[in-house]
C-alpha cells in the first residue's frame, strides 16, 4: 500500500502494464499529470521517513527515471526550493 497522496502501487502497475497505443489521450494526460504530482511527492520527503515499502518502490523509480533521462530532478527541484535534504 502505498502512503497517503501518492500514487497506489496496483495503479501504477497497471499504467505500466497498458501499452500506450491502447490508452486514450485523456488516459495519457491523466498518466502525466498523476505521474508528475507523485514524483514531487516522491522528492519532497526523505527515504528515512517512508515506510520500507514506499522507500524501496521510490528508490526503483528514481533509477528508471534516471535511466530515461533525470525526470527525478522534478524532486530535486523541489527539494532545492523547499530548502529539504540540503547541508550547510
Amino acid at each position: 500500500m502505498s502512503e497517503p497522496g501518492r500514487k497506489d502501487f496496483t495503479t501504477k502497475a497497471k499504467e505500466e502494464a497498458t501499452p500506450d497505443s491502447s490508452k486514450s489521450t485523456q488516459q495519457k494526460a491523466k498518466e502525466t499529470v498523476t505521474d508528475t504530482t507523485d514524483r514531487v511527492a516522491r522528492g519532497v520527503k526523505p527515504d528515512e521517513q517512508k515506510s520500507g515499502t514506499q522507500a524501496a518502490f521510490d528508490k526503483t523509480q528514481r533509477t528508471h527515471d534516471d535511466q530515461q533521462g533525470g525526470a527525478s530532478s522534478i524532486g530535486d527541484k523541489v527539494k532545492g526550493t523547499l530548502g529539504v535534504g540540503q547541508k550547510d
